[in-house]
């Protein structure tokens, strides 16, 4: 699952948009036409659509009608066109918001988490990391699963706030190493490979099949929602 599919076929603004995005905590899909939006939605969940209007191709009013005939993903329309009309019949085809272009980056921020706290019951504050049921705040850099404060040191809550914001992700030992420790240790290997098994030994239930941090062999690891 990704938490925003993208839809802007200028590629510069695309960038911009999801580089805004991403640092604020989002995971991103960048499409460039309707048609890579309605492919990727077909196979892949998200939680919202952010979608243009003039697309090559099938243009956004005919991908939101799309999107709505297959499911009921949240979407929010940001166009050049904010004539009536255009707003009208971006909403009659089950758009949730339209934002005009310029896009005013903070209202779209504010916009995001209203549209996730109404449809998911949560926050929408991208500082809580919630998958299935393990919760990760990291303005009090807190984690918990199923409601109970795990008592994580501070290396080991580095390391799953990282898995965890590329959740599905494979990141390799050299990456993961060099995000948490740097590269002034001299046992890499084992640093890493024992803070992974006290991850597990916290967050799984068998910790001799683990299904949330999962290894890649010869890779690194990656963080996995429940099946």
């Amino acid at each position: 699952m990704v938490d925003i599919i993208l839809v802007e076929d200028n590629q510069e603004l695309s960038k911009l948009m999801s580089h805004f995005l991403v640092a604020k905590g989002y995971s991103v899909f960048c499409a460039f036409s309707g048609e890579e939006a309605i492919a990727f939605a077909a196979e892949e969940e998200a939680r919202l659509v952010i979608l243009d209007i003039l697309l090559p191709g099938i243009d956004g009013f005919a991908v939101c009608q799309a999107l709505r005939r297959h499911g009921n993903v949240p979407v929010m329309i940001v166009s050049a066109k904010i004539d009536k009309d255009s707003k009208m019949s971006g909403y009659m085809l089950g758009a949730d918001d339209y934002i005009e272009k310029p896009v005013d980056i903070d209202l779209l921020f504010a916009k995001i988490a209203a549209l996730f706290k109404r449809y998911y019951m949560i926050d929408g504050n991208p500082a809580v990391i919630k998958i299935d049921d393990v919760e990760l705040n990291q303005d009090t850099m807190e984690v918990r699963k199923n409601g109970t404060l795990l008592n994580l040191t501070v290396k080991e809550y580095d390391l799953l706030r990282l898995l965890m914001e590329n959740k599905g992700k494979t990141l390799s030992k050299d990456y993961l190493f060099s995000q948490i420790w740097g590269y002034d240790c001299d046992s890499e290997n084992q640093t890493l490979t024992v803070h992974i098994k006290m991850l597990r030994d916290k967050i799984e239930e068998n910790t001799k099949s683990p299904v949330r941090i999962k290894t890649v062999w010869g890779v690194g690891y990656r963080y996995e929602e429940l099946q």
